[in-house]
């Protein structure tokens, strides 16, 4: 998403994107896409600064750190963005800035639920599921 300096007029301006997730490399071995960003940007211009409210929205899976379990959320980035300005800037990129924002609030260890019970340590049954037979639970 390219924001053009010149044709940020003084009221603001609001950018709406979709954005494939490829385009900003944003999937992991633990964090696949099932939809693409939607990108909302409300561009405002200062003295010599360019101010982004940024909402970013997808569907994201990941495999539940605890039971292993497929699961999907909907991830909702919000931010504020400022650049400063001269005159050798014509435009500016918000990919970088969007990658690094929705990339920060990875979870390290993705969990399906706070309270997954995840796998019995001896059989491997997902305890979420109900106990087992094993004599552990």
């Amino acid at each position: 998403m390219k924001i053009f300096i010149n044709q940020v007029p003084a009221e603001g301006l609001l950018l709406e994107e979709e954005i494939k997730p490829s385009a900003l490399d944003l999937e992991t071995e633990l964090i696949k896409f099932r939809s693409n960003l939607k990108v909302r940007a409300q561009v405002s211009r200062g003295i010599n600064a360019l101010i982004v409210k940024l909402d970013a929205r997808a569907v994201l899976c990941a495999s539940c750190s605890r039971c292993l379990k497929d699961f999907e959320w909907e991830f909702d980035k919000k931010a504020q963005l400022s650049y400063s300005l001269d005159s050798s800037i014509t435009f500016i990129d918000l990919n970088p800035d969007i990658r690094e924002e929705f990339m920060l609030d990875y979870p390290v260890k993705p969990l399906c639920s706070e309270d997954c019970k995840g796998l019995c340590v001896k059989c491997g049954k997902n305890k979420n599921e109900g106990g087992c037979n094993c004599g552990s639970t």
